[in-house]
């Protein structure tokens, strides 16, 4: 469409020009003549005043939650005193933070003790993050990553009746035409998969997949995956194929789910082994703390 022309000393013409410099965001420099876009303007929406009062609020967030996250840890409710040395912050600024927390729910004072921990909102957040918890959801970007930088097959088994079952697999370029079904129920006594739940589960879970007996005999090995955090097995499922199984940990700290690694014996040899073993750890122990688990170093704290 051809620009309507207007005489420059007319009211539509500067009308014209007004709403044609409003769109493009300029707005006039009578200093000096030139025309500035409207967001260097420091009175303006878009300054770099907004811009530090936004990362202001930011920063407020973060501070709030390193009291929150004090909180978390305790093993009860604690003194002011004690949450600020904690969180590193002076008392002060900690008790600002409480007072907000405690009128949102998100802690409570004790009115015996005056002691801080976590409030009824806290709680509820918590459950209703377990709600949304979904392990084989959690973990589907985690196995794709796995099979693209190992080229092996990777699966995600959940505990059943019977032992562990896969649930979600991503297979690899290096297990030709061998391949592990959805759906199928791996040997419990014999896979790096069925050593970790082993190791991880409770007795009476496991003894309607495996007697009793059989697991106190193998005791020794399971204590060894717990400490190596990890088990590996060599041709258990097919006899040129090594597997190497890590646990996924819940909110809890309960093992959840199994991701094993699955790829030729000879690919998987002693060297390369210690390299996927890192691999897959750092992979279960990423799910795990998207499950809720502590990270490692925090447990026990």
């Amino acid at each position: 469409m051809r620009p309507i022309l207007c005489s420059a000393g007319s009211d539509a013409g500067q009308a014209s020009i007004s709403l044609r410099q409003h769109r493009l965001g300029w707005t006039d420099a009578k200093a000096d003549g030139r025309k500035k876009p409207r967001n260097l303007d420091k009175k303006g929406p878009g300054s770099m005043a907004d811009a530090e009062q936004s990362r202001r609020r930011v920063q407020s967030i973060e501070v709030g939650f390193r009291v929150l996250r004090v909180l978390r840890m305790a093993e009860g409710p604690l003194p002011l005193r004690e949450i600020a040395a904690r969180a590193s912050m002076p008392p002060s600024k900690v008790h600002l933070y409480l007072v907000s927390f405690v009128r949102e729910e998100m802690a409570y004072q004790d009115p015996q003790t005056g002691y801080y921990g976590l409030g009824t909102f806290a709680i509820q957040l918590g459950l209703a993050a377990i709600r949304q918890l979904d392990v084989v959801t959690l973990a589907a970007d985690t196995l794709a990553e796995l099979r693209d930088r190992t080229d092996c097959a990777i699966y995600l088994s959940l505990w059943g009746d019977r032992g562990p079952c896969i649930v979600a697999k991503a297979d690899g370029t290096l297990q030709g035409a061998f391949s592990v079904r959805l759906g199928y129920i791996l040997p419990v006594t014999t896979t790096a998969t069925g050593l970790v739940f082993l190791a991880h589960l409770p007795r009476y879970e496991t003894e309607r997949a495996v007697n009793a007996q059989t697991v106190q005999e193998m005791g020794e090995s399971l204590d060894q995956v717990r400490r190596d955090g990890y088990s590996s097995t060599v041709g258990m499922l097919n006899r040129n194929f090594a597997a190497i199984a890590a646990p996924v940990f819940d909110y809890s700290n309960r093992v959840a789910a199994a991701i094993t690694l699955l790829g030729p014996a000879d690919f998987m040899n002693r060297t390369r082994q210690k390299e996927l073993c890192k691999l897959l750890l750092t992979a279960t122990q990423g799910v795990s703390q998207r499950m809720g688990a502590l990270a490692t170093g925090q447990q026990g704290k």
